[in-house]
């Protein structure tokens, strides 16, 4: 990331991977490291971000008598998503700021899309509808196996549905990211999640270091 601040439109940063692949913490260092340099920074997730996302967030991580439907949950999470860019991400990145966002459609792709069934048809269709030309600037994807992955999200306490869900779950949503990095190399960078801080971070810059 250079040193100098810009007044250029802004950047659309993403952050992606399985459960436990320290995006969050990440998003924090990324986001310190760009204040330094001069640049507004809006950190936000999903789904969530907005008063109604967040709303939104609490009916999709919640537990029910009957298992949720996958396309409700792909369909509450692009309503979630349509008011976070009308009300968040479009606004900040027309100001010239950088939005980082723990999460955003390429995990419908991973999770609904690959991961319950609903295929890449159903995604881009809402994709579509709902972001029109909007796409991530860059989606950095912190890689890790499930099973590492996963017990380190164990240690944050009781969880939610979908860290509970099965290991051949989350393996679908691996295989899914690592297949999108494949397919859009130009958006993605993957990063080895399993190494030490140092070199996360300094892979992290090197990804950066283009935009």
């Amino acid at each position: 990331m250079s040193d100098e601040a810009t007044t250029t439109s802004g950047r659309f940063i993403t952050f992606e991977g399985g459960e436990g692949a320290g995006k969050s913490t990440q998003i924090g260092v990324v986001a310190d490291r760009l204040r330094t340099t001069g640049h507004e920074v809006v950190c936000t997730r999903e789904p969530g971000g907005t008063a109604l996302g967040e709303a939104i967030r609490g009916v999709l991580m919640g537990e029910y008598d009957t298992p949720m439907p996958p396309m409700s949950e792909l369909l509450l999470v692009f309503a979630a998503r349509a008011a976070h860019l009308a009300e968040v991400i479009e606004p900040a990145l027309a100001r010239g700021a950088w939005v980082l966002s723990d999460r955003f459609t390429d995990a419908s792709y991973a999770y609904q899309g690959a991961a319950r069934g609903l295929g890449d048809h159903a995604v881009a269709t809402l994709e579509a509808l709902v972001q029109g030309e909007r796409r991530p600037d860059r989606v950095l994807l912190f890689d890790l196996p499930v099973a590492q992955g996963l017990a380190r999200a164990g240690k944050r306490g009781q969880g939610n549905r979908f860290d509970r869900e099965t290991l051949v779950f989350h393996e679908r949503v691996r295989g899914a990211y690592l297949a999108r990095a494949r397919t859009h190399p130009q958006r993605y960078r993957v990063i080895d999640a399993d190494a030490s801080r140092d070199v996360v971070q300094a892979r992290i810059e090197q990804a950066l270091a283009d935009l």
